[in-house]
C-alpha cells in the first residue's frame, strides 16, 4: 500500500517504485544527454547543413544551438513544477516525453538545407527543450513520492547518475555517432523518446492528488520566464564582437537586455511575495535544509557548468595538437579524454546516495564539495602540455567530488519539503541547477576572452612577423576578435586557416604554410594569452565550492518534513 501527498490510499504493486524509478532515470538521462550532444558534433551538422559556423552572420546560429536547449529548460522549470503541482505530476512527466519524442523524429527529419535548416534545428531544439522541462521538473518529485524517506538517497543518487552522468555520456556520444553521420546525433534520441513514452503512459501513475484549488500565477510565470531568458540572452551575446569592440558589452541590445532582465526578476520577487499561490515558493527558504541545498547546488552548478568548456577548450586547442591530433579530430577525443571525470561521478553517485539514506546528507555533500575544491586548486597546477597521468587524476577527483555532492544534496533538498509542494520545489532545485550551468558558461567565455584581448595581439603578431607575415598584415590579424580563435578551436578547426587571409597565406613560402597550418604554431602560441585566465576561472570555481560546501555544512542534520510535519 503507497500513501499519497494527501494520506489518502493508494494502491499499488510494491514494484512499482522501480518502474519509477527506472522510466524517470531514462527521461532524465536523454534530457541531459541532449544538453551536451550537439557540442562536440556541431562542426559535422554546420557541414551537414553546408553553412560555415565561422561566418558572422551565422555565429548567432552557433550561438542558439549551443545555448538555446539549456536556456528554455532553465527558464521553464519552475512553471511547469508549479503547473504539476495543480494537474498531476506523471500527466505533465508524460506530456514531456512526448513532446521530446516528437522533436527529436523532426530534428532527424528535417528537409532543410543551408540557413534556413539551421534555423529549423534550432526551433525544434527550443521545443525539445520544453519536453525535456517537463522531464527535469518532474522527475524527481515522482521518486520521491513513491519512495520511503530511507530509500530517497538511493533512487536519487541512480537519478543523479542520468542527470550529470548523461551530460558527460553526450560530449563522447556526440562526437562519435557525428563521425558516421550528423543525424544520427538526434537519431539516437528517437527510441528511448518513444520507448519511454508508451511506457510512461501505460505504468505510471498519480501517486500524489493534484491540487486543482490552486491557481497558476501568471505574473510570477511572465517576470520570470521573460527575465531570465532576457538576462542569460543578453549575457551570452555580451561575449560576441559589438563594432569595433572585440567583445560586445557596450553593445545597447546587451546593456538594455541586462537591465531589462534584472528589473523584471526584481519584479518577479515582489510579486511572488504578493501573489496567493506563487510560482516560487520563497517560503520554502525558511526550512533551513532546503535553502541551504539550493544554495550550494546554485554554487556548485556555476563551478561545474564551465569546467567542461574549459577543459574542452584547453584539450582541442593545445594539448591534443601538441600530441598529434589535427584539429578536425579533436572534438571527440577530447570527449574521451575526459572519461575520467565520468568514471568519478559514477562511481560515488550511487554510493553517496545510498550512505546519506543511513547517515543523512550534510557530511556527504560538504565532502563532496571540498574534494571538489582540491580538484579546482589542483588544476591550476598544471602547465599547457601537461602529463596526462596527473591530468586523469584530476579528473577522477572532480568526478568523485561531483559524485558525492549530487545525490545527497538532492535528496535533502527533496525530503525537505512538503509534499504538495513537490513539483514546484523539484522545478526550483532544476532551475537553479541550470541556470547556474548557463551563466557559469558565460561566465568563464568572458574570462577566458578577457585574457585573449589583452594577451593574445602581441604575442600571434610576433609569431606571425617570424613567419614572413608583414608587421602591419600580423597585427591586423592579431586584432581579429577573440572569438574567431577560440570557437575555431572549439569546433575543430585549425584557427590559422580561419584567421589568415587566403591571399595572405599562399604568399609565403611553402614552409611557412606548413608550419601555420600545422599542429603545433597555434597551441604553442596561445597558451601565455589563455592559460592565466583558466587559472582565474578555476580559482573562482573552487572559491564558489568553498562557499557550497559550508552552506552545505550549514544544513544542519537530517531532516525529512513528512515525517516531522505531516505525522503531527
Amino acid at each position: 500500500m503507497q500513501q499519497n501527498s494527501n494520506n489518502s490510499p493508494l494502491t499499488v504493486s510494491p514494484g512499482y517504485k522501480w518502474v519509477a524509478l527506472s522510466n524517470t532515470t531514462l527521461g532524465i538521462l536523454m534530457a541531459s544527454l541532449n544538453s551536451n550532444i550537439i557540442l562536440i558534433a556541431l562542426p559535422a551538422i554546420f557541414r551537414g547543413m553546408k553553412v560555415d559556423p565561422m561566418a558572422t552572420s551565422n555565429v548567432p546560429y552557433m550561438l542558439w544551438m549551443l545555448m538555446g536547449y539549456t536556456v528554455v529548460t532553465a527558464t521553464l522549470l519552475v512553471s511547469f513544477g508549479r503547473i504539476s503541482d495543480i494537474y498531476g505530476r506523471v500527466r505533465l512527466y508524460n506530456v514531456g516525453f512526448a513532446i521530446f519524442a516528437v522533436t527529436s523524429i523532426l530534428l532527424y527529419f528535417v528537409p532543410g538545407r543551408g540557413t534556413a535548416g539551421v534555423q529549423q534545428l534550432v526551433i525544434l531544439r527550443l521545443a525539445q527543450g520544453v519536453g525535456a522541462g517537463f522531464l527535469f521538473s518532474n522527475s524527481t518529485a515522482i521518486i520521491t513520492d513513491v519512495f520511503p524517506s530511507n530509500q530517497r538517497g538511493m533512487a536519487m543518487g541512480i537519478n543523479q547518475i542520468a542527470a550529470i552522468g548523461g551530460a558527460l555520456v553526450g560530449l563522447i556520444l556526440g562526437g562519435v555517432l557525428a563521425d558516421f553521420d550528423w543525424k544520427l546525433v538526434f537519431l539516437v534520441s528517437v527510441p528511448a523518446g518513444l520507448f519511454g513514452t508508451v511506457w510512461a503512459y501505460i505504468k505510471l501513475k498519480e501517486t500524489s492528488k493534484p491540487d486543482h484549488s490552486q491557481k497558476i500565477d501568471w505574473g510570477g510565470n511572465f517576470t520570470f520566464a521573460i527575465g531570465l531568458t532576457v538576462l542569460l540572452l543578453a549575457l551570452t551575446y555580451g561575449i560576441m564582437p559589438y563594432g569595433h569592440d572585440k567583445m560586445g558589452w557596450r553593445n545597447p541590445i546587451v546593456i538594455w537586455g541586462c537591465i531589462l532582465g534584472i528589473a523584471l526578476l526584481v519584479a518577479f520577487v515582489i510579486v511572488e511575495l504578493k501573489v496567493k499561490s506563487p510560482m516560487f515558493h520563497l517560503k520554502l527558504f525558511r526550512i533551513r535544509a532546503f535553502a541551504c541545498g539550493s544554495i550550494s547546488l546554485f554554487l556548485s552548478s556555476v563551478a561545474r557548468g564551465g569546467l567542461q568548456f574549459m577543459l574542452i577548450i584547453w584539450l582541442q586547442g593545445i594539448w591534443l595538437p601538441l600530441h598529434g591530433y589535427s584539429f578536425e579530430s579533436t572534438p571527440l577525443w577530447a570527449g574521451i579524454y575526459m572519461i575520467p571525470m565520468m568514471v568519478g561521478f559514477f562511481a560515488m553517485g550511487p554510493l553517496s546516495g545510498i550512505l546519506s539514506d543511513r547517515f543523512g546528507a550534510r557530511w556527504f555533500s560538504t565532502g563532496g564539495m571540498i574534494i571538489t575544491v582540491i580538484g579546482f586548486v589542483l588544476l591550476t597546477l598544471l602547465p599547457a602540455n601537461f602529463n596526462y597521468t596527473a591530468f586523469f587524476v584530476l579528473l577522477l577527483i572532480l568526478g568523485v567530488g561531483m559524485g558525492m555532492f549530487s545525490a545527497p544534496n538532492t535528496t535533502a533538498i527533496m525530503n525537505s519539503v512538503p509534499p504538495n509542494l513537490r513539483g514546484a520545489s523539484a522545478g526550483m532545485r532544476s532551475t537553479l541547477q541550470n541556470t547556474g550551468v548557463a551563466l557559469s558558461m558565460t561566465l568563464y567565455f568572458s574570462i577566458i576572452l578577457i585574457g585573449m584581448v589583452h594577451n593574445l595581439p602581441p604575442i600571434l603578431s610576433h609569431g606571425l612577423v617570424a613567419q614572413g607575415i608583414p608587421t602591419a598584415e600580423a597585427t591586423k590579424i592579431a586584432s581579429l576578435p577573440p572569438t574567431t580563435a577560440l570557437f575555431s578551436a572549439f569546433l575543430g578547426y585549425n584557427p590559422m586557416g580561419q584567421m589568415i587571409p587566403h591571399a595572405t597565406l599562399t604568399s609565403l613560402s611553402t614552409t611557412a604554410q606548413h608550419t601555420l597550418l600545422g599542429t603545433r604554431f597555434f597551441p604553442m602560441t596561445i597558451p601565455p594569452a589563455v592559460m592565466s585566465s583558466m587559472r582565474v576561472a578555476f580559482y573562482i570555481s573552487a572559491a564558489m565550492s568553498a562557499v557550497a560546501a559550508v552552506a552545505s555544512f550549514l544544513r544542519g542534520g537530517r531532516y525529512v518534513y513528512d515525517e516531522k510535519e505531516d505525522t503531527k
